[in-house]
């Protein structure tokens, strides 16, 4: 009567339209999540937990509590509106007449509210079978007052009835009127004619009506809310919700016609208890209109009580919710029922239905939501094992439930649909940060994993450009105990690229029982989580490291992202040192070190990799067109000293992009040159390292004219946007000794790097690396260890290994002299061109 009277026949079935078709798309979510494996307690709370994950079902879950103990206040609140409107003393008298004998005020009508709660409390406390039993006869007894109802409308003759109307200084009477079928009725009754309402003198409208009419349909969870007491919620659910969805759309749209047609419009705005007026048996409405609320706000109890259970038996809030997981000896969850009772009390202090009304319809709507939210996201994620047995919904269906939610939430109430977002937010945070990590399965893992492959697809290698390359870093690692600064540097060189720690296993799966690498997975990851680097971890097993390594340079990465850059630690006698004790994720007082990294090797103890092989590995990773980065004593690299020091002067990265080994051909402008400057830039790009300053070396002799040189690599930086300080170096000193150094015969080996022609895309070797004296190498690391300051990081040219793999030892030993005592340092050669001008 109250939705029919202000909104007339033509608004009224449309909101019963528009809000059925959201229930009807939330009970199609509803029905396939429930029919997808088994349900326990919980019912809407349980579905998307499971489905969303904890940080969204357990804020969702607080979310349906509120709504269910709000719901249950409301249901109490119209219930005492119907007893004061049938027993209450009328307005502006002082002593009553037969059966209105009952005070009326807002403490009285509190008092009536708690009698009436704590009836509700005791039929939960017994357990959910006394509720069964009780809501199967409130049915019987409300089917049988709708029956009645419904002859009352044709059996009842064309009556007068009076109302009367409080107002602050007593009461007023107006005559409303059941005409019986009247097209005049009908015609008056069509269009909307909203007024005041006259239990809270407010003016409503289509929002707060359907408010008010919405609150009536909510009763479509009190199945799943259930589920934990259900035997075969799987098939219960499904059934009972549709077919209690479908009878209460039917009954709904046939009063609303019946009522239009024989009521006058001040009958229906101003009487909200008229059926009792019209009815052939007075009293049994009465009874039916208690029951139907009654059974309302147990249903409603019980509902947040298992909610409230289900959150508690779940440790999503720790400690604030333990109280909630006592139960009785059959299990009936008695202390969130007792607390959940304790909550529709402080409620029930808002006094008046229509005040709630908003508030409970907003948390209905944003719940329906996520249940469509929870069955849209299992859909799209296209898991093999979400196969409900219900199929009558579509991803069409959930996201139309959801656009319907939230239209209609935000149409009811801006402020409250605002409000109740910003909570859920705040809810999704705190339970983000502080829930404990669950074995739930988590539908984001499947969401990202659906578009990563399908964006993988998408990466077409054929489509690379020059301007658009990234390095793609492999860093080959050992015992990470012995590399988490390089580690954290290499993060630094990626650039929102690539970035794979390899490991290499020295053992042959023919003789074991069972893959040694799965154990160590989790070691790996839970390192990268600490040191909060973002990279991927790839392990393998071979016979030997250099073969491990070409494995991992064939096969990580997929599709398009594949690794195009090779790090190495550098080989050397350096005594490895533990960095993770001394890390600063691992030396908190909450944190050890429980990573299952075996101890460092012992200085005395022989590697696991020759030089040779190590040379070797050089060699194949440029055969494979990868770039290679030797670091250097990259663990006495102290980033967060280096940053921090004072400003003046600000932190230096030193590049010397002139291969030193070949003092006969000094260029700047090679494939390898540019590949070193573009990750010297890369590095001074990070986020970490923007207070350096990069500093350019340029190797010049006398009589050789340094200043056009310097111009020329000044136009070259400024073409590449590098914003770095070029400074001269005269080397006429070192390159002397190296052409007084006697030269091969006639004929004989070119010097190292000779031919070399890496921007046209041949693979030609230097023949000799007999040719450069170590005297000439020690002047050369003398030079660059002369420049001061001294700089955070130097980076260096990386000549390519010799031909003859007889000379891989001396190859070795000359590195290791040119780079000896220079502080962290980064060998690099490049065979891929990564330098752009273009837009």
């Amino acid at each position: 009567g109250f939705v029919v009277g202000h909104a007339g026949l033509y608004q009224a079935l449309a909101m019963f339209a528009v809000a059925y078709f959201i229930i009807g798309m939330t009970v199609l979510s509803v029905c396939a999540i429930a029919t997808n494996g088994a349900l326990d307690a919980g019912g809407a709370y349980y579905m998307i937990s499971r489905a969303l994950g904890p940080e969204f079902g357990g804020s969702i879950g607080i979310m349906f509590f509120l709504a269910n103990v709000c719901g249950s206040a409301l249901y109490v609140l119209g219930l005492v509106e119907a007893v004061v409107d049938s027993f209450g003393i009328p307005p502006g008298q002082k002593v009553g007449a037969g059966v209105h004998v009952l005070p009326q005020s807002y403490w009285y009508e509190l008092l009536y509210g708690t009698v009436l709660l704590a009836l509700c409390l005791l039929v939960c406390l017994v357990g959910a079978s006394i509720y069964a039993k009780a809501t199967f006869l409130i049915f019987l007894i409300v089917a049988g007052v709708l029956g009645t109802i419904l002859v009352s409308f044709f059996a009842t003759q064309p009556i007068g009835v009076p109302i009367r109307l409080p107002y602050f200084n007593g009461s007023e009477t107006e005559n409303g009127s059941f005409t019986g079928f009247s097209l005049a009725t009908l015609r008056d009754n069509l269009g909307g004619g909203y007024g005041v309402d006259y239990t809270t003198g407010q003016m409503m409208s289509f929002s707060s009506v359907f408010a008010v009419m919405f609150n009536g349909c909510t009763g479509i969870m009190a199945g799943s809310n259930m589920s934990g007491d259900l035997k075969r919620p799987s098939y219960s659910i499904p059934r009972g919700t549709i077919s209690a969805v479908l009878f209460t759309y039917l009954v709904y749209n046939l009063l609303a016609f019946l009522m239009c047609a024989t009521c006058s419009r001040t009958l229906l705005q101003k009487d909200y208890g008229f059926l009792r007026d019209i009815s052939i048996f007075p009293p049994l409405v009465t009874v039916g209109i208690y029951a139907a609320t009654l059974s309302a706000a147990m249903s409603n109890l019980i509902g947040a009580s298992r909610i409230l259970y289900a959150l508690a038996r779940d440790d999503l809030f720790g400690r604030a919710l333990v109280l909630a997981k006592k139960t009785s000896a059959s299990g009936n969850p008695v202390m969130a029922v007792i607390l959940s009772w304790l909550v529709v009390q402080l409620v029930l202090f808002s006094g008046k239905l229509n005040t709630i009304a908003g508030v409970v319809t907003t948390f209905f709507l944003l719940v329906y939501a996520t249940v469509n939210l929870a069955c849209l996201a299992l859909e799209w994620a296209s898991a093999p094992n979400f196969r409900p047995t219900f199929r009558y919904f579509t991803w069409h269906t959930c996201l139309l439930g959801i656009a319907g939610c939230c239209v209609m939430m935000f149409l009811i109430s801006p402020v409250s649909a605002s409000a109740s977002l910003g909570f859920l937010l705040l809810l999704l945070l705190a339970l983000h940060y502080l829930s404990p990590s669950s074995t739930w399965g988590y539908i984001s893992q499947a969401l990202i994993f659906h578009q990563v492959r399908k964006y993988l697809l998408m990466l077409d290698v054929r489509k690379d450009h020059v301007k658009f390359w990234r390095p793609q870093m492999l860093l080959m690692v050992q015992n990470p105990r012995g590399s988490a600064r390089l580690i954290d540097f290499v993060n630094d060189l990626k650039k929102s690229g690539l970035y794979v720690l390899g490991h290499v296993e020295l053992q042959d799966l023919d003789t074991l029982p069972s893959d040694p690498l799965q154990p160590q997975q989790d070691s790996w990851l839970s390192l990268v989580d600490k040191l909060n680097v973002k990279a991927f971890v790839s392990l393998t097993l071979a016979p030997s490291v250099r073969h491990g390594v070409r494995q991992l340079l064939f096969t990580s990465g997929l599709g398009g992202m594949r690794p195009n850059t090779l790090v190495l630690g550098f080989y050397d006698d350096a005594a490895p040192q533990d960095g993770l004790a001394r890390h600063p994720a691992f030396t908190s007082a909450r944190e050890e070190v429980p990573l299952g990294f075996p101890p460092l090797r012992a200085p005395a103890a022989p590697k696991l990799l020759s030089a040779r092989e190590y040379v070797g590995i050089v060699a194949d990773a440029l055969k494979m067109l990868r770039n290679v980065l030797l670091a250097r004593q990259l663990e006495s690299l102290d980033k967060a000293w280096e940053l921090r020091r004072a400003a003046s002067p600000p932190p230096a990265i030193h590049v010397w992009p002139v291969n030193l080994l070949r003092p006969d051909s000094a260029r700047y402008a090679d494939t390898s040159s540019l590949f070193l400057l573009q990750m010297a830039c890369v590095l001074n790009m990070a986020r970490a390292w923007r207070r350096a300053h990069l500093r350019l070396f340029l190797c010049v002799e006398a009589g050789a004219m340094p200043h056009a040189q310097e111009e020329k690599l000044r136009q070259l930086l400024k073409d590449l946007r590098i914003q770095a300080q070029i400074q001269l170096v005269p080397w006429d000193a070192v390159t002397r000794l190296h052409w007084q150094t006697p030269r091969g015969p006639p004929g004989g080996p070119a010097p190292i790097g000779a031919a070399e022609e890496e921007e046209e895309g041949s693979v030609n070797y230097p023949a000799n690396a007999t040719q450069v004296s170590d005297e000439y190498v020690c002047a050369a690391n003398k030079l660059v260890l002369e420049q001061s300051p001294t700089p955070a990081v130097r980076f260096l040219y990386l000549p390519r290994p010799p031909a003859d793999t007889s000379l891989y030892l001396l190859y070795l030993h000359q590195l290791e002299l040119l780079t000896r005592g220079l502080g962290p340092t980064v060998l690099v050669h490049g065979v891929s061109a990564v330098t752009s001008t273009q837009l």
